[in-house]
């Protein structure tokens, strides 16, 4: 779902494909580390804004906190630990709260490639 409304909302602001599929590659990883590392429940919750020429996205849960990023990619036989290089890869910003007991916050910003550079209508959109 958050992939459809994040991907739906770039589309109506004219926001390059390229562009698009970059930022929703990040928030799918980070989607899956929420659900794989959030702690019970598997609970998250996401929000998003898009604005000043970018976008923001917020993936908070009540896991256990991220010990640190990975220097390089794991080995290939491995079948997990991509994701972190993978987001940092695609988006120009990356960073975390962590707060023990309470969680870890992925934040992922991207600055925005219009499909074609005249404005044809406001590029603002409120928070999702």
């Amino acid at each position: 779902m958050v992939r459809r409304v994040l991907g739906d909302a770039m589309r109506s602001l004219n926001v390059s494909e390229s562009c698009i599929a970059d930022m929703l590659l990040a928030v799918s990883e980070a989607c899956s580390n929420a659900v794989r590392h959030g702690g019970p429940a598997n609970r998250y919750e996401v929000s998003a804004s898009i604005g000043y020429g970018r976008c923001d996205v917020r993936v908070a849960d009540n896991g256990s906190g991220l010990p640190s990023m990975p220097l390089r990619f794991p080995p290939p036989d491995t079948e997990n630990g991509r994701g972190l290089l993978i987001m940092r890869s695609v988006v120009d910003e990356i960073s975390f709260g962590i707060t023990p007991g309470r969680g870890t916050t992925v934040h992922l910003r991207k600055q925005l490639a219009w499909e074609n550079e005249e404005p044809a209508r406001s590029r603002e959109l409120a928070a999702v």
